[in-house]
């Protein structure tokens, strides 16, 4: 269940002091297999960490043989001198590993602002500290140590015909697309090109972490990769390949949604009857954005007046008069109209569906959130003190 899980996969985490808890707080994966293909997406906000610049840059041609990480500072915002600290993190991770700091992805995560020579000291350490505990049973901590507001770590493997991907994400807060919604490593033993990757990866986290919408909110730091060792000889076809990393991405993407900050409901939001697959994502989008809807989950109220409040503020292609509404498989309005009495619904339990039927084509999309509650605005308004 973890990084390790496919053939060629070394990893640790160890505790660099950047968390007053003591906590793990820097990871390194390696891959010391026969191939070193990558692929990543990153965040589409303007607004970039340090890692993230380095990053794009080490994928671009398409090789990377680690990926060195850090909770406990963003590293975001530190001006020249936090780009410096990613570079040396990346040269001396290279210098230990015996690669090349071009072939080392960094990948930083916690409060923006963070990257003194406090915050360099600790993870040039850490990274060192990492490379010596190196081993192929270190996905667990390599998992702990990029939690920030994460209560457990996120890990999932899903088996091919002979090959396995396996993966760790991080991500609690700040959960809106970008291309990616958190950090995640992804690895596999398959036999495939970087090429291949990048299609497979970006297929996947179009439907799986692109369409997790906790709070609205874009990340600096967000990154995904995915790299392939080659060592279990094995080359799957773009479809297989494609399928196994969409499966373990949906399952990091759920334990991210379940592990949302102060939430009290998983919400799937499923839109059916849409012009197209882009008018259904921007109307579901649009309810896991609502506060005044969120704020009812949170109260256990089904109120589907604010379910057509807010699809209505879409472009979206449909008649809002001609929309049924679902809560738990309680059709509440049947178009436009009320139909089953609120009171059939029972909003206690945690999974929640939300069920959309547009009556305009044929398309659909699902967006997984949550609700918004009193412990989600106590943790981040206290995040920083």
């Amino acid at each position: 269940m973890s990084v390790t899980a496919a053939q060629g996969f070394q990893a640790a985490g160890v505790a660099a002091g950047l968390k007053s808890t003591g906590r793990p707080d820097v990871a390194l994966v390696v891959n010391t297999g026969r191939s070193a293909a990558v692929a990543g997406v990153f965040t589409s906000n303007r607004a970039k960490a340090h890692p993230v610049v380095w990053s794009q840059q080490v994928v671009a041609d398409g090789q990377a043989r680690a990926v060195i990480l850090n909770s406990g500072g963003a590293n975001c915002f530190t001006g020249p001198f936090g780009f410096q600290t990613t570079h040396q993190t990346a040269e001396l991770a290279a210098e230990v590993l015996d690669v090349s700091a071009g072939d080392v992805i960094v990948c930083s995560t916690g409060l923006i602002g963070v990257g003194d020579q406090v915050f360099r000291d600790k993870v040039l350490a850490g990274t060192r500290a990492a490379a010596s505990e190196l081993t192929a049973d270190g996905g667990l901590a390599a998992a702990t140590a990029i939690m920030t507001t994460d209560t457990h770590p996120k890990q999932a493997v899903v088996h091919g015909d002979g090959w396995v991907v396996g993966g760790m994400a991080k991500g609690a807060g700040m959960l809106a697309p970008g291309l990616a919604t958190m950090l995640v490593v992804l690895t596999t033993d398959a036999d495939a090109s970087a090429r291949e990757l990048d299609a497979a990866l970006r297929q996947a986290t179009r439907v799986t972490f692109d369409r997790l919408d906790s709070d609205g909110c874009m990340s600096t730091n967000d990154t995904v990769v995915l790299l392939a060792s080659g060592e279990s000889g094995v080359t799957p076809s773009p479809d297989e390949l494609a399928a196994a990393v969409t499966e373990l991405c949906a399952d990091l993407a759920a334990q991210l949604q379940g592990d949302a900050e102060g939430a009290s409901h998983d919400i799937t939001i499923d839109v059916s009857g849409a012009v197209t697959e882009e008018d259904a994502v921007e109307v579901g989008r649009s309810l896991a954005r609502s506060n005044l809807l969120m704020a009812a989950v949170f109260g256990n109220d089904p109120n589907w007046g604010r379910v057509l409040a807010a699809i209505g503020t879409t472009s979206a292609e449909f008649d809002p008069y001609d929309v049924d509404v679902s809560f738990n498989g309680v059709r509440l309005c049947a178009e436009g109209a009320p139909d089953r009495p609120v009171t059939e619904v029972d909003m206690t339990p945690r999974a929640l569906r939300i069920e959309l039927d547009l009556h305009a084509g044929q398309s659909r999309a699902t967006i997984l959130t949550n609700d918004l509650t009193h412990d989600y605005v106590h943790e981040n308004s206290a995040y920083s003190s």
